[in-house]
């Protein structure tokens, strides 16, 4: 794999079952990659340990004055050069390569897995250790893919050194021999400690990064209640914990390096005085001498590798470990890798027809009708609509969502995502020309400038030609900044609205459309989506009367259950509970609607008591009484 032939068609299953076993699955799946980077590293680093051969040939032919051994020499070590420039700028390319291509895998990965669990996956992992992972232990990860075969090239050649100054001068390769696996091993005892201080030093940073990407998204509201020092001062301390971390986490690096320079030293050290003495003995050659010495002093640069894979191991298997938690992740508990889920060529040509149904909250959608949910809690309302769209809050695949009684979670993510299009109360908007953000998947019966029409976005649309300067050019080319951020909160939403009435899915979940609107805009707007979703199942989350008078159908949630349904004057007329979320009347005033209609307060249970209406599991005569638990005056 090279990097131009990036990104892979299938980044494949990875084993998930710990970091160790990622890594080594990232290692296979680039055999190639380190195959080639293992036979450049030996090209190189032979290449250097051949050096004080050509050296000490040198050093012999002018003790004995030999002017041909040193233009032997001479070449030989000119050969040398070339090899080792050679290898050097080969293993680079190929270990870049491992490293690149390894790191986009696991970001591959990453997304698909994100695409997968969609929001669920932040309900699960913080949205930063997401981020943190794709990004800072993706390189990490990727830098001990790649150190793998330049240490394995460093293990042979230190074994061929060894073994070759053996054959070639015993007195000194045996005390070279046994001194190399010292010098390599000599650091192992303080890796597990180097590896529990790099992740404290990552856990501090990445709890300073969350807390600086919370402040930043929040500034305004800092500003207006005057915050700012407050959490100058958390963000102050926080990076001074980060400091200590990295402090503490580099003194043990530094003792690592200083071990690693000493022990060398002291081997280096004892070849000269104990070769000395056999030169001066006459039971070695000058040459021979200058020979080990030199190959010992080559030796640190194998040595270096084996330095840098024991940093490049504490540093990523951690990562590992948080890449793994995330990637082995799934919908549910039981389903299948992404990957290994059926692709369909158009999932839109098969749409999925009837209605849609949570036997969890018993909220029902019928076919072909806007479905209007009021819900109280406007958290409750996001995990509700989540759950609409596929996205289940517990693993149990018994508790799934039907559309036309199939199982949303059963069946492959790309007919699911074909069928029902969930658009949440904060939507995003990608940087871009509005034509880009327009163009997605779609029926192509509701087409873009229909869709910008029920959303209201002439004014947005007028900010954006603004913005770009140029007021004549096509609306549809103008550039849309990171998150939108030239545009209002409003203008943001209804664009937003848009790119989903363009999808035009088989069922359309929104969650407060018009929420950041004024009524005016809010009327149009919602007259809009019933226009354009007309004959289309369609779910709005909203408390707002205007959208709820234009709702065929209005499902009251209260407590996480639906309680009630019929239209919105029918629950106006009949359903305190609704009115009290609707109307906004305050307590004293439900009180005493509850009082002059002779019940006892106004939670589900009190209902239930009183024989008002029924609880989501009583019997009835349809399976709709069933579902939402009401009788014919709540309906």
């Amino acid at each position: 794999m090279q990097i131009r032939d990036l990104p892979y068609l299938d980044p494949g299953d990875p084993d998930v079952r710990s970091g160790t076993r990622l890594l080594i699955w990232l290692g296979r799946r680039q055999w190639r990659g380190q195959l080639a980077g293992l036979g450049w590293a030996l090209v190189n680093q032979l290449g250097v340990a051949a050096l004080p051969l050509g050296v000490g040939l040198a050093v012999q032919a002018v003790v004995d004055g030999s002017g041909r051994r040193l233009a032997y020499a001479s070449g030989l070590l000119l050969l040398l050069g070339v090899i080792i420039a050679l290898g050097d700028t080969m293993v680079h390319r190929a270990t870049i390569t491992n490293w690149t291509t390894a790191a986009a895998r696991i970001q591959q990965l990453l997304s698909r897995s994100t695409a997968e669990l969609g929001s669920l996956l932040t309900r699960r992992v913080p949205a930063g250790e997401v981020v943190a992972i794709s990004t800072a232990d993706a390189e990490k990860i990727g830098w001990f893919v790649e150190a793998l075969s330049r240490f394995a090239a460093a293990a042979i050649a230190l074994l061929t050194i060894g073994t070759g100054l053996t054959l070639y001068q015993p007195s000194l390769g045996i005390i070279v021999a046994i001194g190399l696996p010292v010098l390599a091993l000599a650091v192992l005892p303080l890796l597990p400690i180097a590896t529990r201080r790099a992740d404290h030093q990552r856990e501090k940073a990445g709890y300073a990064t969350e807390l600086a990407a919370d402040t930043v998204a929040g500034l305004r509201v800092l500003r207006g209640i005057g915050g700012e020092d407050l959490f100058l001062s958390r963000y102050r301390r926080a990076s001074q914990d980060v400091r200590g971390a990295s402090v503490r986490s580099a003194s043990m690096w530094a003792l690592i390096s200083a071990i690693q320079v000493l022990l060398p030293g002291a081997l280096l050290l004892t070849i000269v005085v104990y070769g000395a003495q056999l030169a001066l003995d006459g039971h070695i050659a000058v040459g021979e001498l200058i020979t080990v010495y030199s190959a010992v002093l080559l030796t640190a640069h194998p040595l270096r590798n084996f330095a840098e894979m024991a940093m490049a191991y504490s540093y990523s298997k951690p990562s590992a470990e948080r890449a793994a938690r995330v990637l082995a992740l799934r919908r549910t508990a039981d389903a299948a890798p992404a990957s290994a889920a059926p692709v369909e060529s158009d999932p839109s040509e098969r749409p999925l027809g009837g209605d849609l149904h949570d036997p969890v909250s018993g909220i029902l959608a019928a076919e072909g009708l806007l479905t209007a949910v009021v819900c109280g809690d406007p958290d409750l309302a996001g995990r509700l609509a989540e759950r609409l769209g596929g996205h289940p809050a517990t693993d149990d695949t018994n508790d799934s969502v039907l559309l036309g009684g199939a199982a949303l979670d059963g069946m492959p993510l790309l007919r699911a995502r074909a069928n029902v299009l969930v658009q949440d109360k904060e939507p995003v908007l990608l940087s871009g020309t509005l034509r880009e953000l327009l163009d997605v998947p779609s029926s192509g019966r509701v087409s873009a400038a229909a869709a910008l029409e029920a959303a209201h976005c002439a004014d947005a649309l007028a900010a954006l030609a603004l913005a770009g300067g140029d007021t004549g050019e096509d609306p549809m080319e103008a550039r849309i900044t990171e998150r939108g951020r030239s545009l209002s909160g409003g203008q943001r939403q209804r664009l937003a609205l848009a790119r989903s009435l363009v999808a035009d899915p088989e069922v359309l979940v929104l969650d407060e459309p018009t929420s950041a609107v004024d009524s005016h805009t809010e009327s149009r707007v919602a007259a809009g989506i019933k226009r354009v979703r007309a004959g289309r199942t369609t779910v709005v989350f909203a408390s707002s009367p205007l959208l709820l008078d234009l709702a065929d159908r209005v499902v009251l949630v209260d407590e996480g259950q639906a309680v009630a349904c019929g239209t919105h004057r029918e629950l106006l007329r009949s359903e305190p509970r609704y009115r009290a979320v609707v109307t906004r009347e305050t307590q004293d005033e439900i009180e005493q609607r509850l009082a002059a209609m002779g019940t006892d307060g106004f939670t589900g249970a009190a209902m239930k008591r009183t024989g008002k209406i029924r609880g989501p599991l009583d019997t009835g005569p349809s399976p709709q009484h069933r579902a939402y638990g009401g009788n014919e005056e709540s309906r």
